[in-house]
């Protein structure tokens, strides 16, 4: 596949620049593989969607990992904790930082390629919230940009499905955790034309529910994070380790069978994803769709169910 396969065209209007006023206010474009049938419903409403599958969610934190830097201008962000006050991170200006040196509390050891840093930090991360750039304006609440049901402290950037929850709308579903730490594998956009050319760093899981979710007659994933982790597993892997599995169409699902994602950047891994999920012809006519309806995008943008 290649990576122009994977852009298309968003009003700039039409990307979220803050979150629903209640999570579960958002819309909700529910496509059916099977038939082609399009709903437009709330995402309060997906416990009427699931069928009673099993909701599998990923449970990761964001950490407060974007630590601005005076001298040069510019900032940290860290993507992953290597070992105890060791992580590694992106930093800018790359072409003006030196290994040895200290910039407030990051200590700048190794340049890895590509902006990435082997960084050590002082203390815990006490940052600010790592918004994507397309989120222009201030976020008043951080904990807008967590989960409900966050628990580990480790991804670099939200698991952006999952934000649409509440405590009321879990209740009325089946829910099982996994853990995905988000790290640059997610959130970095494709630098090659040709997809297989596109190296995965690995990013870690945990997965102890993995027996229940393999026995269940279906699963809901909720994010792409989730699909990988789950389809990590259902290829034999450890319950807990790292996966650099990579989805691109012709991929083949052996335990994800429906799918609650957000609208995702073009030419990102997370569409290719949706495109491996829902066929990539019917991902593009239900993204032309959703601009035509007016959806919003990106991490505090509406979602879509595919079943």
């Amino acid at each position: 596949m290649k990576a122009s396969e994977l852009d298309y065209d968003l009003p700039s209007e039409l990307i979220a620049q803050h979150p629903a006023v209640t999570r579960d206010a958002s819309r909700l474009l529910v496509y059916e593989r099977a038939t082609g049938v399009v709903r437009h419903r709330a995402f309060a409403d997906l416990p009427d969607e699931a069928g009673g599958a099993l909701v599998v969610v990923n449970d990761t934190r964001v950490v407060p990992a974007r630590i601005r830097i005076e001298r040069p201008r510019g900032e940290v962000l860290l993507v992953e904790r290597l070992d105890g006050d060791l992580w590694e991170g992106l930093a800018r200006p790359t072409r003006r930082l030196r290994p040895g040196r200290s910039y407030g509390p990051v200590e700048l050891i190794e340049h890895l390629g590509e902006g990435r840093w082997r960084l050590r930090l002082t203390g815990e991360p006490a940052g600010e919230t790592p918004l994507p750039p397309y989120i222009t304006e201030l976020l008043a609440d951080p904990g807008r940009y967590q989960t409900v049901y966050a628990q580990e402290s480790g991804s670099a950037a939200a698991p952006t499905a999952g934000l649409h929850f509440t405590p009321e709308l879990l209740a009325r579903l089946d829910v099982e955790r996994v853990t995905l730490h988000v790290g640059l594998d997610t959130f970095r956009p494709l630098a090659v034309e040709d997809l297989d050319d596109h190296v995965l760093h690995g990013e870690r899981y945990s997965a102890p529910a993995w027996p229940r979710i393999a026995a269940a007659p279906r699963v809901l994933a909720v994010g792409t994070t989730t699909v990988r982790v789950l389809e990590t597993l259902a290829r034999g892997a450890p319950l807990e380790g790292r996966t650099d599995l990579f989805v691109t169409p012709g991929f083949e699902f052996r335990r994800a069978d429906a799918l609650v994602t957000n609208f995702h950047l073009p030419r990102s891994t997370l569409l290719a994803l949706v495109m491996a999920f829902a066929g990539v012809e019917e991902t593009r006519r239900l993204y032309r769709l959703a601009v035509e309806e007016r959806y919003r995008f990106y991490s505090f943008g509406d979602a879509m169910l595919i079943i």
